[in-house]
């Protein structure tokens, strides 16, 4: 191994689970904002396929990980429900309730 990944897998190994958890997930919620829309390149950016994919593996990530995650928990979920509401804002024909990315994991938002 190259001395900078022996580095980066030494630096990683310090860090907490949930801590980890919490920036993948804070990735995947960046990625999905961008994809309805939510950032400042405005609705040029739009793509509910993608953005679908990406919410619901969010809302699976953090149902699994929920009692794991401590004090991230209740930020990543609602943080996870802005997304979702922000999806239906976005859709021309909303899913119905249940049936929105990542509500099957989650529940209708």
């Amino acid at each position: 191994m190259e001395p900078d990944a022996l580095a980066a897998a030494r630096d990683l190994a310090d860090v907490p689970a949930a801590e980890v958890i919490a920036a993948a997930a804070v990735h995947l919620m960046s990625a999905a904002a961008v994809k309805c829309g939510l950032d400042e390149s405005g609705p040029g950016a739009l793509d509910l396929d993608e953005a679908r994919k990406l919410i619901t593996a969010l809302a699976g990530l953090i149902t699994a990980a929920r009692p794991d995650l401590g004090v991230h928990a209740a930020p990543l979920h609602d943080g996870l429900q802005a997304l979702q509401r922000a999806f239906r804002e976005a859709s021309s024909i909303p899913d119905d309730p249940g049936e929105g990315p990542g509500e099957k994991l989650t529940g209708p938002v």
